[in-house]
């Protein structure tokens, strides 16, 4: 069961820099962010402050930005310090946050477990938390483009259409097998053919061939195919562009 205390990062990269920005995601932030912050914030306003320590010091100042649930990055209340980008003070001021929020139960966060909640949130599907990861780790221009594209949610268009013409295909393949002798119009091979082509049509634009390849494919030869098409055994030449033996374990 994922772990639902709040969680607090840097969440900018590490070394020096202009600006440095300390998250915070989880439930119940309202007394932290006054004891941060002096008062409470407007929520998606950005406001100019001072980030103060227990004693009522300045650790530093700089832009607080809060963001109710649902409607942020994580799907849960999320709360942004943007100061400066020196790594002392913003160890100081993820120290002050972890300090703060101890009632509460705030920790430091895993890798990528922002992006997680994200997607257990829903506020995100599984290929675009991919495409995060992708996007941060591209090494050219293109590369970047393609990950920014799928964390829009372009590729999953592409996917669930996909999805849906298989499910689509899948459905007149087991009327077929189940009822062989029957002359329905819906199981007219003519109908099978034309929606076994559209799925081997590739998606539009060589930007997603690799994608395609890799993801689709996987999809397509892995977790579809396991899913069986009912109790017979099938040879499907088609989809995958190789011959392959679909059948369940399963007598009967």
């Amino acid at each position: 069961m994922l772990d639902q205390a709040p969680i607090a990062a840097i969440a900018t990269a590490s070394g020096r820099g202009g600006i440095g920005i300390v998250r915070i995601s989880g439930a119940g932030l309202s007394a932290l962010i006054v004891a941060l912050c002096g008062k409470a914030l407007q929520a998606r306003h950005a406001t100019y402050l001072r980030f103060l320590d227990a004693d009522g010091s300045l650790i530093d100042q700089g832009l607080a930005l809060y963001f109710p649930a649902p409607h942020s990055y994580t799907g849960e209340d999320v709360l942004e310090l943007q100061g400066h980008g020196g790594p002392v003070v913003l160890r100081v001021l993820l120290r002050r946050v972890l300090q703060a929020g101890r009632n509460i139960g705030v920790r430091l966060a895993q890798p990528g477990e922002f992006t997680q909640r994200a997607f257990v949130n829903d506020k995100l599907d599984l290929a675009q938390a991919e495409a995060v990861a992708d996007l941060i780790d591209a090494s050219t221009e293109q590369a970047a483009r393609s990950a920014s594209r799928s964390l829009a949610g372009e590729f999953s268009q592409h996917v669930n259409a996909l999805v849906e013409r298989l499910i689509s295909l899948r459905m007149l393949v087991e009327a077929t097998l189940d009822f062989p002798e029957e002359e329905i119009e819906f199981l007219q091979a003519e109908r099978a053919q034309q929606q076994l082509q559209r799925l081997r049509a590739p998606f539009p634009g060589a930007e997603f061939e690799q994608a395609y390849r890799c993801r689709a494919r996987q999809f397509i030869e892995g977790d579809a195919l396991r899913a069986g098409f009912g109790h017979q055994q099938a040879v499907v030449g088609g989809i995958g562009r190789r011959a392959a033996v679909v059948y369940r374990d399963i007598h009967g």
